[in-house]
């Protein structure tokens, strides 16, 4: 049974609707500025601590201006939060508060956000596994051009996992992903023709 693709995008911090310029300079913010702050502006502040960019690396601070910034509805932070916590950083790895933060920035439309929760769906990670939900999840990030998604759906339209097995759906999504530059999803064309002439196109 082909394996899927399950690693989490976790080292994509999202800056969504970012202010070029906004000033986060960090450590000695005064508590007043905080709540200034925009929510891009804080979510661009956790960025900087997650990655160390201008100031130290920081996974707790990162963590704590995300959930500022998540609990204010940005989507972006919504989702680097849950990236935090299906790593273990600057916080105990917790699957189901990365569910729970995932969620929230899928139902807006973070496109990494739904392929993370197909995976913790496929994995049963934070939730019971269930690949009817990870197939679900999958189709709304491979809906908005997610190579990792269309890889994935075309092999569990191929393996039958949460879907009737059909080889030229898997076909379908594996095409798509291939022209994005996926070499797994042209690899696993090429054993299709292998197998069936038709997929020889």
């Amino acid at each position: 049974m082909k394996k899927l693709l399950f690693a989490l995008s976790s080292v994509l911090f999202l800056t969504i609707s970012c202010e070029s310029n906004t000033k986060v300079d960090g450590d000695n913010l005064p508590i007043k500025k905080t709540y200034q702050m925009s929510a891009e502006a804080q979510n661009n502040l956790g960025i900087k601590y997650a990655s160390g960019e201008g100031i130290v690396k920081d996974y707790k601070q990162a963590g704590a201006w995300f959930l500022k910034a998540a609990n204010r509805g940005h989507a972006g932070a919504q989702h680097n939060l849950g990236n935090l916590y299906s790593n273990g950083q600057g916080v105990k790895k917790d699957y189901k508060q990365a569910v729970a933060w995932y969620r929230k920035a899928a139902h807006q439309g973070v496109v990494a956000a739904e392929f993370n929760l197909g995976n913790l769906y496929s994995n049963g990670q934070g939730v019971t596994k269930d690949y009817k939900q990870a197939v679900f999840w999958y189709k709304k990030a491979a809906n908005q051009g997610d190579a990792n998604a269309q890889l994935n759906l075309g092999v569990m339209y191929y393996s039958g996992q949460g879907v009737k097995k059909n080889k030229y759906k898997a076909y379908q999504f594996w095409t798509l992903a291939a022209k994005q530059g996926d070499v797994s999803a042209q690899n696993d064309l090429d054993r299709l023709c292998r197998e069936s002439p038709w997929a020889c196109k």
